[in-house]
């Protein structure tokens, strides 16, 4: 949680600790999503281990599917793993934005009160 507007600016280090965590927290979530996609990829389309990883990262990236979907399974999981990979984009650019945003207008706030 973040500091009230009326709480001093937290020190450097606390919002360096505030941001790492967020960043780690990010990393968690594209792992698991990424881990998602492998699976997902790996048996409604039976390809391999490398092959799914690629078409996972692809995906989850917004570059795009590598390999074509032969499966009424693999083209629906291929389907709904993009618009949930939109969503984790976002949300992962969210959580490690927020400490800079919150920081940046918490000091604004503050240079408004002088």
């Amino acid at each position: 949680m973040n500091e009230h507007r009326a709480k001093p600016l937290l020190p450097k280090k606390e919002f360096y600790n505030r941001l790492f965590v967020n960043v780690l927290w990010g990393a968690g979530i594209v792992f698991v999503s990424l881990l998602i996609g492998v699976l997902g990829y790996h048996f409604t389309e039976s390809l391999g281990w490398l092959d799914s990883f690629l078409n996972a990262s692809m995906i989850l990236t917004g570059m795009g599917p590598v390999n074509v979907m032969t499966t009424t399974a693999g083209k629906l999981f291929a389907s709904f793993y993009a618009l949930f990979s939109g969503v984790v984009f976002l949300t992962t650019i969210a959580f490690v934005i927020t400490p800079v945003a919150h920081r940046f207008l918490h000091r604004f706030h503050l240079d408004e009160k002088e």
